[in-house]
C-alpha cells in the first residue's frame, strides 16, 4: 500500500487508513459489526490488555472500521494519531478529560457553539474545572487570563454563528509560551480549508457529523493528536507524565511518545467513559470523506454566490462571513483560509426577531433544523435555539442578535438556493413590513 505521507490530501481522503481487506480482498473498508475480537493465546490477550501490543479487544475501545476512519482523519489533519468518538461533544469532553483534573482551568473563545459554552460554563464546574471565556480576537485579554491553573487554550477555527476567524499561529504562540496545548475545533473549516496543526495547534477536534460525513445520516466526532506537545514539561500534565494505576503504572508519555495523548484518550477515555463511534457510523463517515474535497469546493462556490446576493439586498441589515469585505476578519481569512472560509453564513433580517423567524418559516428549499454541514441548505434562528440558554448578556457578548439567521449553504443548484432566499424575503416584507 502507498504510504500516506507521500500522498496529497484529495488522495488521502480515499486511500489513507485502508487497502484491500486481507481476508477477503474487498476494496471498500468492511463494516466490522462485532462487539469483541478473539485472541490467539492468553499471552496475546494479556499483552493487549496491558497496551503492550496493538490490536483490538472490544469495540468500545477500538474496531477495524473505526480505526480506518481514525487513520484517515489523522492523515488529513497531519497528526500522528486520532481517536473517534460518538459525537463532536464527546470528542470535546474526551480531550478535556484526558489532560485536565479538578482545580484546573481553561481559557476558551467566547465566540463558539452554544452547546460548547454550556458544557464549559455549566457542566464542567461541577467537576472542579473552570473556564474563562474571552474574545478570541483580543490577544491581550487571552494573555491576561493566563495563570498557573490554566492548562488549555480552546478555540474554533471559525466561530459559531459569528464566523470569527481564530489567528491560530498567534494563539499557538500564546499557548506554548504558557506551556499549554492549543486545542482547535476545526469542524466549520474541515482539513480541506484549514489544517490547524500546520499552524501550531496541538489537538484538533471535529464534529464529524457535519461536513466530514456531509449527508446528515451519522453522528460522530474525532480528535487528532499533533504529536508535538511535550507532556512531561513542568509536571503540569500528570495524566500523561506520571504512572497510571489503571494500566499497572504505565506512563503514557514514556510508552507512546508523540501519540501519548491519543493513547490515553483511548486507553482510559473510551474504556471508562464509553463514548465510542459505532462501526456503522464510521463506515458512513468514511464515505463522506471520499467526496469531502468535491463537496467543499461546491459549498464554497455556492456560499460566495449567496454572499453576493445578500449584500445586494436592502432588507438585510448585516452579513457575517469572513469572505465578505465587511467582516472584521476578512484580511485574516484571506491569509489563513485562502480556499474558502466555510459555508455557514449568518445575517440579520431587518425587522428584528419577528422578521428572522418569518424568514425561516417561509423558506421552502432550506430545511429548518439544528445542524450544519449537510449537502442540503439548512436554516435556523440561533437566539431561540442553539444559543437560547445563554441569556441576553451572554448572547450580546457573543454577537448573537435577535434578527440573526444562520444558513448552512448546501450543494444544490445555486439558482434554486437564491430563489428560495428571495421568496422568503418577499414573504417577510408582506408579513412583517406591510
Amino acid at each position: 500500500m502507498v504510504q500516506p505521507r507521500s500522498l496529497r490530501p484529495d488522495t488521502l481522503a480515499l486511500h489513507a487508513g485502508g487497502g484491500p481487506d486481507p481476508a477477503t480482498g474487498a476494496r471498500a473498508v468492511p463494516i466490522y459489526q462485532t462487539t469483541s475480537f478473539c485472541f490467539e493465546s492468553t499471552d496475546e490477550a494479556a499483552a493487549l490488555f496491558d497496551l503492550q501490543t496493538p490490536g483490538h479487544v472490544y469495540s468500545r475501545i477500538s474496531n477495524p472500521t473505526v480505526s480506518a476512519f481514525e487513520e484517515r482523519m489523522a492523515a488529513l489533519e497531519g497528526g500522528v494519531a486520532a481517536v473517534a468518538t460518538a459525537s463532536g461533544q464527546a470528542a470535546l469532553h474526551l480531550a478535556i478529560a484526558t489532560i485536565l483534573s479538578a482545580g484546573d482551568r481553561i481559557v476558551a473563545s467566547r465566540n463558539i457553539y452554544g452547546g460548547t459554552c454550556r458544557f464549559l460554563k455549566l457542566t464542567l464546574p461541577r467537576f472542579g474545572i473552570e473556564t474563562e471565556l474571552v474574545d478570541i480576537r483580543d490577544h491581550a485579554a487571552i494573555e491576561a487570563a493566563m495563570d498557573g491553573r490554566v492548562k488549555l487554550l480552546l478555540t474554533e477555527t471559525l466561530g459559531n454563528p459569528g464566523l470569527e476567524v481564530a489567528d491560530i499561529p498567534v494563539l499557538a504562540a500564546i499557548a506554548h509560551r504558557h506551556h499549554m496545548p492549543l486545542v482547535v475545533d476545526n469542524t466549520f473549516a474541515t482539513p480541506c480549508l484549514m489544517r490547524p496543526i500546520e499552524h501550531g495547534a496541538d489537538i484538533v477536534i471535529h464534529s464529524a457529523t457535519k461536513w466530514i460525513g456531509g449527508h446528515g445520516v451519522a453522528i460522530g466526532g474525532v480528535l487528532v493528536d499533533a504529536g508535538r506537545f511535550d507532556w512531561r514539561q513542568d509536571g503540569r500534565y500528570p495524566t500523561l507524565s506520571e504512572p497510571y494505576e489503571g494500566h499497572a503504572g504505565l506512563v503514557f508519555a514514556d510508552m507512546f511518545g508523540p501519540s501519548a495523548f491519543a493513547a490515553r484518550a483511548r486507553g482510559e477515555g473510551l474504556r471508562d467513559f464509553g463514548a465510542c463511534l459505532s462501526p456503522q457510523n464510521a463506515f458512513y463517515l468514511l464515505q463522506g470523506l471520499e467526496t469531502l474535497s468535491l463537496r467543499m469546493a461546491r459549498h464554497v462556490e455556492n456560499t460566495d454566490a449567496v454572499l453576493e446576493f445578500l449584500s445586494s439586498r436592502d432588507d438585510i441589515a448585516y452579513v457575517l462571513h469572513p469572505r465578505h469585505s465587511s467582516h472584521p476578519d476578512h484580511a485574516l481569512a484571506r491569509k489563513l483560509l485562502p480556499d474558502g472560509a466555510g459555508s455557514v453564513v449568518s445575517f440579520g433580517v431587518r425587522g428584528g426577531r419577528r422578521a428572522g423567524a418569518a424568514f425561516i418559516e417561509n423558506c421552502r428549499l432550506a430545511s429548518h433544523l439544528a445542524n450544519v454541514g449537510d449537502t442540503r441548505t439548512l436554516a435556523i434562528h440561533p437566539a431561540s435555539t442553539t444559543h437560547a440558554q445563554l441569556g441576553p448578556e451572554a448572547l450580546a457578548a457573543m454577537g448573537v442578535h435577535e434578527d440573526m439567521v444562520r444558513l448552512s449553504i448546501g450543494i444544490e443548484d445555486v439558482a434554486d438556493i437564491l430563489e428560495d432566499l428571495a421568496n422568503a424575503l418577499k414573504s417577510v416584507s408582506r408579513e412583517v413590513r406591510p
